[in-house]
């Protein structure tokens, strides 16, 4: 997942709520550290709908001690990839979600801010990756 990309980025997080305002404010840092601000809002919001997903996942395993929910954010000049890894192998899905619902809507969100979302399953370490990418529609001018 590493190679192709000019910065990397790691962030264990504890299976809280409060993990979730952390990887966000964690996430606007580092792009701002990159210099990639311009693609801060929507990594943002698709680093919270990830680690949000990623926490209800590993809090339904009922484990105690829960393990710990992992981000990455890898990017280069024009793109971020957003990698979150829980120990619950089930695989997310987009489903359809009743207008009043108050949840649920989260990888709808991620779909239409991402350039492509995906996950797959970690069987040497069990659980699994979701994954989207975020990146400029066009080349900053520079």
């Amino acid at each position: 997942m590493t190679g192709e990309w000019l910065w990397q980025d790691f962030l264990a997080l504890g299976p809280l709520p409060g993990a979730v305002p952390c990887a966000r404010l964690h996430t606007r840092l580092v792009l701002a550290e990159w210099g990639l601000a311009r693609l801060a809002g929507s990594s943002e919001i698709v680093v919270s709908e990830l680690v949000t997903n990623a926490i209800a996942a590993t809090r339904r395993l009922g484990w105690i001690p829960a393990p710990p929910v992992r981000l990455w954010l890898l990017a280069d000049s024009s793109r971020v990839l957003v990698a979150v890894w829980d120990a619950n192998p089930l695989l997310p899905a987009r489903g359809e979600v009743d207008e009043l619902a108050e949840s649920g809507r989260g990888l709808l969100l991620v779909e239409s801010l991402a350039t492509y979302w995906d996950a797959y399953l970690t069987p040497r370490d069990g659980g699994k990756v979701v994954r989207a990418l975020c990146a400029l529609s066009q080349p900053a001018n520079g």
